[in-house]
């Protein structure tokens, strides 16, 4: 078992299938703790001051750490693995990064503990009184969250340079089990302030299972501390484009929040529990493609290799767009009964349940584009090119916060998730341009077509589900959890089932692919069987 945790990925597929089947995992634990929190506190005051008190300790670690990481860290870390020396100089960078990022994280979180009644008047004007006492209550414990986070994300990023994606791709999973440990049995014990220590325990199994990894790797804790270090402050430069632009992002949520605060009661969890749900899809079938190909894009550009690296990305654009699309109409379409399987239960009514689908269906808009923009990014990192990417986020988020502002009022939290996948969809138009200005080519000749034919395939999918919905409504009793859910999966796996078909027809080669691959998986286990039973004759 131990093996297995450790081990290391030699390809992007297998790397993707590891990140791919834990992600799931994840995501479907993250699912249960949704519908844990929307059976306990529904779309209510104690939701909206829970997930307002995420926002500021968000913002800290997102600037510090991610920026870091994504931009600097695993680029520069890889250039600095070497075996023969046991990867010293690699390890001493990340001992170095880990104090000064540390001691940041230290003094901006007790920062924030102290003025968090301040912030909180700023990030959530339209709270008052005891919801206002709440949220500053959540946000003070979760402070604690962003130092554990942001050790556990460094030792990830050593993990992913190493391509040792096991234990990087599970600690997420735990975190949401401290999640659901708070919501069910710290709250007993504390009151509803549980519920922001689970998050703190979250943050903490998180680390400690990363910091695990890293240890088995080579990873020794060392004090260093310094500043004018090379490796290190070409880290800082090139977070800097980075750590703006997730500033920008940032931003964008905070202005969100206080955009929801004068919305009706329950706008700001109707927002997040459909944000949380269409990052479903994303995370599994889009972001291990993304963290995978991120070190061979890094290699490809380190040698110059541009025909590698625009095959690189002509093929995981693909694999992507495969699974999205259809994913994108399905989620559009089973809207409803998603969300009411999910969540609806016990204090999560109706009214809940119809205004966050159709939050859910506006970010479903902007899905290709989520899944597609962290690839787009990493290319651009990959380059050590971090300034265009800035700048195009600061357009996009820009052109985000005037639509909230417009849509808000006639669309309430749906008009919020409109405006937000608008946004991403022009960061990906624009990353695409510039990208391809960078490249001159980015396989386009191979992505339009299958595209195209991906698209047929997914519309054939979606009017199957679409004439399905209704005669299957009339059969399960719609009042009930089972006839919903049997609604939505014999719909959804109808169109699933015509969906395969329509790729077969076209021969997508993507579909074909992973057809053969299952073939040969067959063919070996059956042919094993055989072997068994001769012996066994024997």
């Amino acid at each position: 078992m131990l093996k297995i945790l450790n081990s290391q990925s030699k390809t992007i597929t297998g790397a993707a299938i590891i990140l791919s089947g834990a992600a799931l995992l994840s995501r479907f634990v993250g699912v249960a703790r949704d519908r844990v929190l929307a059976h306990y506190y529904g779309a209510g005051p104690v939701m909206d001051a829970y997930y307002a008190a995420f926002k500021i300790p968000d913002v800290i670690y997102n600037l510090l750490i991610v920026g870091a990481l994504t931009a600097g860290f695993i680029p520069t870390f890889t250039k600095l693995l070497d075996n023969k020396n046991e990867n010293k100089e690699a390890w001493h960078l990340t001992n170095n990064i880990l104090n000064i990022l540390g001691a940041a994280l230290i003094i901006l979180c007790g920062l924030g503990i102290i003025f968090t009644p301040i912030l909180n008047k700023i990030l959530a004007p339209g709270f008052s009184g005891e919801n206002l006492m709440r949220v500053t209550a959540f946000t003070r414990i979760m402070f604690l969250s962003p130092f554990f986070l942001g050790v556990s994300m460094l030792m990830g990023g050593a993990l992913q340079s190493l391509r040792r994606f096991v234990l990087y791709a599970i600690a997420p999973i735990f975190y949401n089990f401290g999640i659901i440990f708070g919501a069910t049995a710290l709250v007993r014990l504390l009151g509803e302030n549980g519920l922001a220590y689970g998050v703190v325990l979250g943050a903490f199994i998180h680390c400690a299972i990363q910091a695990y990894g890293a240890h088995h790797a080579g990873w020794r804790y060392a004090f260093s501390f310094n500043t004018k270090d090379r490796d290190t402050n070409l880290i800082f430069k090139l977070m800097v484009p980075r750590t703006l632009g997730i500033a920008i992002t940032q931003l964008n949520q905070v202005v969100v929040t206080m955009m929801a605060s004068f919305l009706p009661v329950g706008s700001i969890a109707v927002y997040s529990y459909a944000n949380n749900l269409q990052a479903v899809p994303v995370g599994v079938l889009a972001i291990p493609f993304a963290l995978a190909i991120f070190p061979l894009f890094s290699e490809a550009a380190a040698e110059k290799n541009l025909d590698l690296f625009v095959s690189h990305f002509s093929s995981v654009i693909r694999q992507i767009l495969f699974l999205i699309i259809p994913a994108t109409i399905l989620i559009i379409l089973l809207r409803a009964q998603i969300v009411r399987v999910i969540l609806g239960s016990g204090q999560f009514d109706w009214d809940a349940t119809r205004n966050t689908a159709d939050a859910l269906a506006c970010f479903g808009l902007g899905l290709i584009a989520q899944a597609l923009v962290p690839v787009l990014s990493r290319a651009f990192f990959a380059f050590s090119n971090t300034k265009t990417p800035f700048v195009i986020g600061v357009i996009s988020e820009l052109i985000s916060i005037i639509a909230a502002l417009l849509l808000m009022k006639p669309l309430g939290a749906a008009g919020l998730a409109l405006a937000s996948s608008i946004g991403v969809t022009i960061n990906l138009i624009l990353l695409w341009m510039n990208l391809r200005t960078e490249t001159k080519t980015l396989g386009e000749n191979e992505i339009f077509p299958m595209v195209l034919q991906v698209t047929a395939a997914s519309f054939v999918m979606g009017l199957i589900v679409q004439l399905l919905k209704y005669p299957l409504a009339k059969i399960f009793n719609q009042q009930f959890f089972w006839g919903i859910f049997g609604q939505g999966l014999f719909a959804g796996g109808f169109g699933l089932l015509f969906y395969g078909l329509a790729c077969y027809f076209l021969q997508i080669p993507e579909f074909m692919q992973l057809k053969n691959s299952f073939e040969r998986r067959w063919l070996k286990l059956r042919n094993l069987n055989s072997t068994e039973i001769i012996e066994n004759k024997e």
